[in-house]
């Protein structure tokens, strides 16, 4: 064995080196020695802190039982605030989804209420919930089916209503409402917001676009006349080259003569504004209402007018009486629809309006809707 004493004396780091190579078995006793006095230590300060306490160690142990119940406890409350969370977005969602597939059947709905229809939930609750709101995610799943159906109702009206313009002459971007101005503060696509918008659900975002576009087109049929101007329609001139019945010439008539007794009650057939009401030349006594688009109406030879320049008027508007003023052989109405200025035969605009007025103008009186064309001119 190795005298410490013989190794040199200014070679510490050597000595502890011989010393630890040499005595193995003592090291592992220091260490375990050493841990046995840090666990002595904890223990002690644990006792004394619950001697500070006033707690013996059997209380303390009570104490700390207490204290991972009321984690425990804690940890349930928040589950039960997250499945009651995720209950109500559920059931909120499945309302507005409800709306939604209402306003697609039925053609009426506030854009910016049924756009909540789109908006996704906290997919983190679902999970959390999935055995309490099962029954909410069942209706949901229907409510996807019923999306699709709708969804295509939709599009078979819009391309009813497109097709009814075109037999018109009228290209449906002509009428359909313009969107809303847009603008707003940037959001990058990176962003929470952005994600929860592309999370949101695509079956029903789907469908509301389908139901805005359109409504905007419903809502530009609005510009377009649709209803007859009186209540029992028929033609004693058509429109086009006809013998005028002054000179026995062949000359243009501009619009249809629609006969019928002096005071005969006279309708606006679509919404717009009032741009002329008074005389007006060989009309007479006439009314012309701009219904924009470039779209524009006149009735001619009025025994008496009831509206007023620059006021608005609505479809099936009361709007003049029938008589014979200006260039007339007789009392009847001189009826013409123009579009960007130029006169276009009114009879399309006439005999099948039925679909037009049903688009979207549930409100307005059961005015007949002719179903036959002209009959020959007197």
């Amino acid at each position: 064995m190795t005298d410490n004493a013989s190794l040199p004396a200014g070679r510490p780091l050597v000595r502890l080196n011989a010393l630890i190579a040499g005595r193995p078995a003592l090291l592992r006793g220091g260490a375990a020695l050493l841990l046995g006095f840090a666990g002595y230590g904890a223990l002690q300060a644990s006792t004394q802190v619950a001697q500070a306490a006033g707690l013996t160690p059997a209380a303390a142990a009570q104490a700390q039982r207490m204290q991972a119940m009321e984690h425990k406890v804690e940890r349930m409350q928040a589950r039960v605030a997250t499945i009651r969370t995720a209950a109500q977005q559920h059931a909120t969602r499945i309302e507005q989804r409800q709306a939604l597939l209402t306003a697609a059947l039925t053609g009426q709905g506030d854009a910016r209420r049924l756009a909540l229809a789109t908006l996704a939930v906290d997919p983190q609750a679902t999970r959390v919930a999935a055995d309490t709101i099962r029954p909410f995610l069942k209706v949901e799943r229907r409510q996807v089916a019923l999306a699709q159906v709708a969804e295509q109702h939709l599009l078979d009206r819009y391309a009813a209503t497109a097709q009814q313009l075109r037999q018109r002459g009228i290209a449906p971007g002509r009428v359909a409402k313009a969107g809303a101005a847009m603008g707003g503060p940037l959001v990058e696509a990176n962003s929470t917001e952005a994600r929860a918008d592309l999370a949101a659900d695509q079956q029903f975002r789907s469908l509301f676009m389908t139901w805005k576009k359109l409504d905007r087109l419903e809502q530009g049929v609005i510009a377009i006349p649709s209803v007859q101007p009186v209540q029992k329609l028929q033609f004693t001139s058509n429109f086009g080259i006809r013998s005028d019945p002054f000179r026995g010439t062949a000359a243009m008539h501009a619009g249809v003569d629609i006969p019928g007794p002096s005071g005969t009650p006279i309708y606006a057939t679509a919404d717009g504004v009032v741009s002329h009401a008074g005389r007006q030349g060989g009309y007479g006594n006439m009314v012309e209402i701009n219904h924009g688009k470039g779209i524009a109406t006149r009735y001619g030879h009025l025994s008496k007018i009831i509206v007023a320049d620059n006021t608005r008027v609505k479809r099936g508007q009361l709007i003049a009486l029938m008589g014979s003023t200006g260039r007339s052989t007789g009392p009847h109405l001189h009826y013409e629809v123009r579009i960007d200025g130029h006169a276009v035969n009114p009879v399309p605009f006439l005999t099948t309006a039925d679909y037009l007025m049903a688009a979207q103008d549930r409100a307005v009186g059961q005015i007949p809707v002719s179903t036959t064309g002209p009959v020959p001119q007197d």
